[in-house]
């Protein structure tokens, strides 16, 4: 049983019709044989259109002339002469070789008469000579024509067909030529969309021209008009979000500002790379997690404006780079050590975070005055107490806070009287704080914020036993968690100003030698760190020079000359090692002619107080002291430190040339080396070297001490836990 046929699928049928439809519509590659190959069928087809054409033009200008011809000779015929008509219809008849001549005309066709005689008259023998030129020139191309294709027939058939025929091109040749060459331009035999593609072929008319040049505005509303006349369904939608997204890219465009200078940017504009070279150009390197941005400027340091008026009546105008750094880590809560050269600004850098810090708490009234103070600062030695408290009260004697030192040199009666009513602030040298607690004097029961200022001197000077009493004597529940969240300035943050806010620790040194760094572990929580330019290296603002001059009477010659030479305005500070030399060299100074003061460790407090207030009031020329001045001393304008005896460690030498050349003023420090110096001539050249505006002298380069490190001075220096000064002797 034969299987019955199913009729064919109509849909089926639709959608094969469709898609060949679709098929043809597309734009189709070709290779470019084939193109060269339809080009090449193309033209000859147009030839041979063309020479169908022109002979059907001669055929019919032949039919005209033989109609034209026979006409004539008919009524001539008919006149009477039969021989003419006899002759006429035996002259159509073609015979011989003459033959040949007609045979593209067609059989019948009869070759135009030029024999006509009698009454043709003179315009008949015109038309006979045309007739017979225009002959004659058919002839001769059907007979060339004939010829070729019997030429090229013979040599096909004898011969075979032409397989070697060349292939040479001149443009193909330029084009291996130049093939090695990298062209941007696009080749347009190549381009095989635009002859078949129908929207290049119905392209619009661009809408308008500019006369030089087109914007990136225009060219975008240009296709979008485009668009909404392509697309009449979906082209408005289509316009309108091409226009938004050009918009937005504006936007983008205009916060980059990529050419524009830091300084130039506003505080939205500042990219990544803005602040990178910000840090770069202020020498400012951070590390720990989630640390804020500096601020550039007094007005970005997101202080209360009150306090913000404060500041710029006590005549800051530019924030310096550890105050752009530390200020805006300190308004987060977070633990801070800052590591930056002696004189860049660190008291206020302190400073002011904490006045913020104490503004979010209640004031201290009769219920609260006796828990202790709201914060701590705690310093190496009794002057940089002092100079820390005059400059807290100038910040915080306007706000109503009350700050209260306690140091040495004074008696317990009169720092326990200046606590009765209590104290927002209180500023510390560890060892007199340390009798203090124990005699009950001062508690720190909602103490929470504690700075170190110095810590590196503290150490140093033996005050780490005190120290640790100290921060052990702080509150203990309020310690922050050893976790990712003290990083977190959210969660710091969220406690400020309530009863249980967390601790929040500082500390800042010029050096962070292993027991500052195991103080530093031990009482801060994932603090960030942040440097200031290269730790151990003098400011590049003083110029050092040295001088080998052996032996006392030399150096105070050496000294008295320095001194007429008139370069160097006072205040002027001279530095020797030990306190029997420095009412010496004082007197010495006296006998030259300059006013001069003492200042040492033998010397009361009064005496040292009286001794700063001298040379900061203009009513003292020079200061000479040990290296109880070399640190935390603020004298404003000094031009110019002496080294009467070069220091015993690198590390004094950086903080007592570091006396001159502050707030970014310059000064120059001269040091006296002789033969006792010889440990430290090889670190001394180091730090002179890294100088970009100090030169080392030939003597020191070449000096055999110079030349290494010395093993017993390194060994000096491990034992003494980075530090080699003499604070006993101070």
């Amino acid at each position: 049983m034969s299987s019955r046929r199913e009729p064919p699928d109509l849909a089926a049928l639709l959608r094969k019709q469709k898609a060949e439809q679709e098929a043809a519509s597309k734009p189709r590659w070709i290779p470019k044989k084939e193109r060269e190959r339809l080009q090449a069928d193309k033209e000859a087809k147009e030839e041979e259109e063309r020479k169908r054409k022109e002979e059907a033009a001669r055929q019919k200008d032949r039919t005209t002339n033989g109609a034209t011809n026979g006409t004539t000779n008919g009524s001539t015929d008919r006149d009477g002469d039969p021989r003419s008509r006899a002759s006429g219809q035996q002259r159509n008849i073609p015979t011989g070789p003459k033959a040949m001549r007609h045979a593209g005309n067609g059989d019948d066709a009869p070759p135009p008469n030029n024999m006509n005689s009698g009454g043709g008259g003179g315009g008949g023998g015109g038309n006979r000579q045309s007739g017979k030129r225009g002959a004659e020139h058919i002839d001769n191309d059907l007979r060339s024509r004939m010829e070729k294709n019997d030429e090229a027939e013979l040599r096909a058939r004898y011969m075979g067909p032409v397989i070697n025929q060349s292939t040479f091109s001149a443009k193909k040749k330029r084009r291996r030529t130049a093939a090695n060459k990298f062209n941007f331009d696009w080749d347009p035999d190549d381009d095989t969309s635009r002859p078949f593609d129908p929207v290049y072929a119905e392209r619009p008319e661009p809408l308008f021209k500019l006369a030089g040049y087109e914007t990136t505005d225009d060219v975008v509303m240009r296709k979008a008009e485009a668009i909404r006349r392509g697309d009449p369904e979906t082209g408005e939608e289509r316009a309108r979000l091409l226009l938004e997204q050009h918009e937005r890219g504006k936007v983008r465009t205009e916060r980059k500002n990529l050419g524009k200078h830091w300084s130039e940017k506003s505080l939205d504009d500042m990219k990544e790379r803005d602040w990178r070279i910000f840090k770069e150009n202020f020498g400012i390197a951070t590390k720990g997690g989630s640390i804020p941005n500096p601020m550039r400027s007094w007005k970005e340091s997101n202080l209360p404006i009150r306090l913000l008026d404060i500041v710029a009546g006590a005549g800051y105008d530019e924030p310096t780079p550890i105050q752009k750094a530390a200020i805006p880590i300190a308004l987060q809560a977070r633990d801070l050590i800052g590591v930056a050269v002696t004189g860049s600004g660190k008291t206020a850098a302190f400073l002011l975070p904490l006045l913020v810090y104490i503004s979010e708490l209640p004031p201290l009234a009769e219920y609260n005055k006796n828990d202790g103070p709201y914060a701590l600062i705690l310093a190496p030695t009794r002057e940089l107490v002092q100079q820390i408290e005059s400059e807290a009260r100038k910040f915080a004697s306007p706000l109503g806070f009350t700050v209260v030192s306690i140091v040495g040199g004074h008696s317990l009666e009169e720092q326990a009287y200046a606590l009765r009513n209590g104290a927002e602030i209180i500023v510390a040298t560890p060892g007199r704080l340390v009798d203090c607690l124990e005699r009950r004097l001062v508690v720190f029961s909602q103490c929470c914020y504690i700075i170190m200022d110095e810590a590196d001197r503290m150490i140093d000077q033996g005050f780490e036993e005190p120290l640790t009493k100290i921060l052990d004597a702080l509150p203990v529940g309020n310690e922050k968690p050893d976790t990712d969240d003290a990083e977190n300035p959210q969660i710091m943050s969220r406690y400020l100003g309530g009863k249980d806010r967390y601790r929040q620790t500082m500390m800042y040194t010029a050096t962070m030698p292993p027991l500052v760094e195991r103080i530093a572990k031990k009482y801060l929580r994932r603090p960030a760190i942040v440097t200031i330019g290269n730790v151990g290296e003098a400011v590049d603002t003083v110029e050092q020079r040295v001088e080998f001059v052996a032996g006392e009477d030399k150096r105070k010659r050496r000294l008295q000359e320095i001194l007429n030479s008139g370069h160097f305005k006072p205040p002027i500070i001279v530095f020797v090692n030990i306190k029997r030399n420095c009412d010496m060299v004082a007197r010495d100074i006296k006998g030259m002619g300059f006013s001069a003061v003492t200042l040492h460790g033998s010397k009361t407090q009064e005496q040292r107080e009286a001794a700063l207030a001298s040379l900061r009031n203009g009513q003292t020329d020079i200061l000479v002291a040990t290296d109880l001045a070399g640190r935390g001393i603020d004298v404003p304008d000094v031009s110019l430190v002496v080294n009467f005896n070069m220091s015993s460690n690198i590390e004094s030498y950086t903080h007592r040339i570091g006396r001159t050349g502050r707030a970014g003023k310059s000064g120059v420090a001269i040091t006296f080396l002789g033969n006792e110096d010889n440990d430290v001539l090889y670190d001394l050249k180091q730090i002179i070297s890294k100088s970009s505006i100090s030169k080392v002298p030939d003597e020191l380069r070449r000096h055999e001490s110079a030349q290494s490190k010395p093993q017993r001075g390194a060994k000096k220096l491990e034992e003494s836990g980075g530090f080699g000064g003499k604070g006993g002797q101070w």
